[in-house]
């Protein structure tokens, strides 16, 4: 029943139009690109719908942009009266066409625009200028380049498909880009992101943008890296085309066929409300016969009606999409959290403001291995390596100040470089010329030759240089030093000179009438007595400066002390000095002290590391003493020349670093400049020097007590940062270099690797260092030796005298026979019986006894006196 309603009205229709006289046969040119024919069939489809009284065709041109005015007059010819464009490629072209003949002309945006607007947008919040897209459909690409070509941003395009050859692409790309888009559908999103993460291209995820090309976010599994966006569109975008709020859209080609219908349904009711003759005029090459506004009325009636529509756009005779999405961010937990909203004709919503953070610039920066400069160590947290070192601080400085994001990128063939025979480098030097860094900071030195191909900036440091470096010789000490001042034989004189003067004073003081011994009249006081021990005692005393004490009385004795006095004096003098001078010859200094006198000796052997900035320095200087030497020698032989002028000495080439070389080559130019450090600590009689670059030589100083620094540096380079020839980051870096000289930030960084040093640790080894325990060890150790031997004979001592003492009580007792009284016993008598067998009674008084014999003449009682008892014969 319905069917047949709708019949009517559409026949009652068609008759009014009919009778009315406002018939019309409209012919659509429609221009479109190769690999367009699924978006012309859905225009047809859609002509269909809207042609019941088939008054509309379509004339279907593939765009050919050089024959493009050719194909116009053809599509006029065969009547076509309106222009559809929904080329890519050819959009500029058709539209100046028709603007030049004024013909109507409608340009359609079937194209991922509005994908790529959303990511823009999203981009431009984060104050990105670059991207670089891998999309999943290679047919994008055309797209996305026309896009971004009628733009003013910059952007970079991938253009295969993500496989093993684009991702290496990928990661090559110089220079590397600010942020990386991966365009795809939600079916296969998870199988290219895990395609990223083993190309291993996910190591800055908060650069990486997922945009997912359809209306199916919700089919991805959430198991993304955190910080990575996540771009997706709105599902009420397509539907809201066909204003409906639940609808069945799944691709984007749902919307676009949503966009081509609305849009010929729109064309369709502008058309029918134009007059037939507006229409109908034919159109030529040669004029065009739309003498009056056309065009002008059917752009303003779609502007008119479009107005009303929610999701489509039409602008300068455009018609598109209008974008509607959204963009999360997966956080520290892995969940992605929707942080902004975005509808077009407004700006970006944000919702989670510390979430978007800016994309900061992101730099390639060349570096390589020089101590203490850039070196890898490492990490204790990580147990991984990262490169350190003077330029690793200063390359995070300036990322801090000029706020952008880097990574630091090792040559792959040589160091810091090297122009082969072909003109090509490679080093750090390579890298720059050929785009694989943006920068290097490293301790490269400007040259004439490289800069020819990059641009230097300000050195950072200009006191580098060559120097010396040796090791300290290693100090032979000994605790009984002192005794090696002199030799054995003199050690042995003394003590046999000692031994004579004892002997000879006693027996000086025994013989000689004049001692105090056998002189008793002239001394009648006390004096010394000169026995052996007293001699030997007087002797061994007389060389301390307690002196001997009491010397001998007699004039010969006198005469040897005297004349043994003298040799004592001479002798500890001769001691003193050659002790002094022996301790002060033990501060050992270097050998040599300059270049100069290293090149004059043969004893120290020296070389340097092989092919080094400093090898090479010898080689030219070679080079150029023997182009002065060739040029002196021309000028001096040739008849024609006054040679006195040239002659200022006869022979003004010194040949210095010829032999210097020459030795260098003798012992054989070492691989590393660790090799050399380990070859000069090996040796311990200093007889080994290493040339090499001051700064590192200053550095292992500063770690290593055994080594020291010999001469003053020469050959003195600055070192600076390379950039690429042209390239727009020398004035922004030159800026924030002076901000960091005013700072003194260059001067704590000299002190963090070169002040801060394990000096404190050393061995006091200066010329004002006082004499060591060691060196004089022997003496105390011979003190202690006294004190010990003068404790055992004090014990001795101790021991003997009581053990005299107890004999001496035992013989007293056996001599001593105790008799008792019988009257009375109680009474203390002692009775000792006499030799003639008399006895003698001790008691309490004195009672005679009877004796055979008695031959006591007489008993004599002397007063005491303080002087001398005169001589009394019994």
């Amino acid at each position: 029943m319905g069917s047949k309603t709708s019949t009517w009205i559409l026949i009652i229709i068609s008759l009014m139009k009919i009778v009315c006289g406002q018939d019309k046969f409209i012919k659509f040119i429609l221009i479109k690109d190769l690999g367009q024919e699924e978006y012309t069939q859905y225009i047809e489809d859609s002509l269909k719908s809207n042609n019941v009284d088939n008054k509309y065709d379509l004339i279907v041109l593939t765009l050919d942009e050089n024959a493009a005015f050719e194909q116009l007059c053809s599509g006029f010819s065969q009547g076509g009266t309106i222009i559809l464009d929904i080329s890519i490629t050819g959009y500029e072209v058709i539209k100046d066409i028709a603007d030049e003949m004024n013909v109507p002309y409608v340009k359609l945006d079937l194209s991922i625009s509005p994908i790529l607007r959303l990511l823009d947008k999203y981009l431009d919040a984060r104050n990105s200028t670059d991207v670089a897209l891998v999309f999943e459909d290679p047919k994008d690409v055309d797209q996305a380049l026309y896009y971004w070509i009628d733009t003013t941003r910059l952007r970079m395009v991938i253009t295969e498909q993500l496989d093993p050859i684009s991702a290496k692409r990928l990661r090559d790309m110089r220079p590397s880009p600010n942020n990386l888009a991966l365009l795809a559908s939600s079916e296969n999103m998870m199988t290219l992101y895990n395609q990223l993460e083993k190309e291993n291209l996910l190591k800055l995820a908060e650069r990486w943008n997922l945009v997912i090309t359809d209306f199916q976010r919700d089919r991805l599994v959430n198991k993304f890296i955190p910080f990575i966006n996540l771009i997706s569109l709105d599902k009420s975008m397509c539907c809201g085309l066909i204003k409906t709020h639940n609808c069945a859209c799944k691709s984007f080609n749902d919307a676009v066929k949503n966009l081509v219908t609305v849009t010929i349904q729109l064309l369709s009711t502008v058309l029918n409300r134009m007059s037939k003759t507006d229409l109908e005029i034919s159109i030529s090459c040669n004029e065009t016969l739309y003498d009056r506004d056309v065009r002008g009325r059917i752009e303003r009636s779609l502007n008119q009606l479009i107005m009303d529509e929610e999701f489509i756009n039409y602008d300068q005779s455009v018609i598109g999409m209008r974008t509607k999405g959204f963009i999360e961010i997966v956080d520290s937990n892995s969940i992605p959290v929707v942080v902004a909203k975005y509808l077009e004709g407004d700006s970006l919503e944000i919702l989670i403001e510390d979430k978007i953070k800016q994309v900061k610039p992101f730099y390639r920066i060349g570096t390589t291995y020089a101590m203490p400069w850039s070196f890898p160590e490492i990490d204790p947290e990580t147990g991984l390596e990262r490169w350190t070192g003077y330029c690793l601080d200063f390359a995070k400085k300036l990322s801090e100040v000029m706020n952008f994001d880097y990574e630091i990128v090792i040559p792959k063939k040589g160091t810091f470089g090297e122009k082969d025979e072909f003109g090509n480098w490679n080093g750090v030097i390579g890298d720059i010329v050929r785009g694989e860094t943006d920068m290097a900071i490293a301790a490269l030195t400007m040259t004439a030759d490289r800069e020819e191909v990059v641009d230097f900036i300000a050195p950072y440091f200009e006191q580098v240089g060559i120097t010396i470096v040796m090791r300290k010789p290693v100090r032979k000490t000994s605790l009984f030093k002192f005794m090696t001042v002199l030799k054995l034989e003199v050690w042995l004189s003394i003590v046999g000179a000692l031994v004579v003067t004892g002997f000879m004073v006693w027996f000086l003081d025994k013989y000689s009438p004049y001692s105090s011994r056998n002189n008793k009249a002239a001394y009648p006081y006390p004096c010394r007595q000169f026995n052996l021990k007293e001699s030997f005692w007087f002797a061994l005393t007389s060389f301390t400066p307690q002196g001997g004490g009491e010397a001998p009385k007699a004039l010969s004795g006198r005469t040897l002390v005297a004349s043994y006095w003298l040799f004592v004096v001479l002798m500890l003098a001769t001691f003193t000095a050659n002790l002094a001078a022996f301790l002060t010859v033990e501060r050992m200094q270097t050998p040599v002290q300059s270049l100069e006198q290293l090149a004059r000796q043969s004893r120290i052997n020296y070389t340097v590391v092989e092919s080094s900035e400093t090898h090479k320095y010898f080689i030219n200087m070679k080079f150029a003493e023997d182009t002065l030497y060739r040029l002196w020698k021309e000028l001096t032989l040739n008849a024609s020349t006054d040679d006195t002028r040239y002659r200022v000495w006869d022979y003004p080439i010194r040949e210095m670093y010829g032999q210097i070389l020459i030795s260098i080559n003798d012992s054989m130019p070492l691989p590393t400049a660790k090799a050399g450090f380990d070859k000069v600590d090996e040796l311990l009689e200093a007889d080994f020097a290493f040339i090499h670059d001051s700064s590192e030589i200053k550095y292992e100083i500063s770690r290593n007590c055994n080594f020291t620094e010999v001469g003053e540096v020469f050959a003195e380079k600055p070192y600076a940062i390379a950039i690429q020839q042209g390239g727009h980051l020398q004035d922004a870096i030159s800026i924030v270099m002076l901000d960091l000289q005013r700072e003194r930030f260059f001067e704590s960084l000299q002190a963090k690797y070169w002040n801060h040093s394990v000096k404190g640790e050393c061995d006091n080894a200066d010329d004002n260092e006082g004499i060591t325990l060691q060196s004089l060890g022997g003496v105390f150790i011979a003190t202690l030796f006294g004190l010990a031997l003068a404790m055992i004979t004090l014990a001795g001592e101790v021991f003997y005298y009581r053990h005299k003492k107890s004999q001496d009580e035992v013989k007293k007792l056996t001599k001593v026979e105790k008799k008792q009284d019988p009257e009375k016993p109680e009474s203390n008598k002692f009775i000792k019986t006499m030799p003639d067998g008399g006895t003698i009674t001790i008691g309490e008084s004195f009672k005679p006894t009877t004796m055979e014999k008695m031959r006591v003449s007489h008993i004599a009682l002397y007063p005491r006196t303080r002087g001398r008892l005169p001589n009394v014969d019994a």
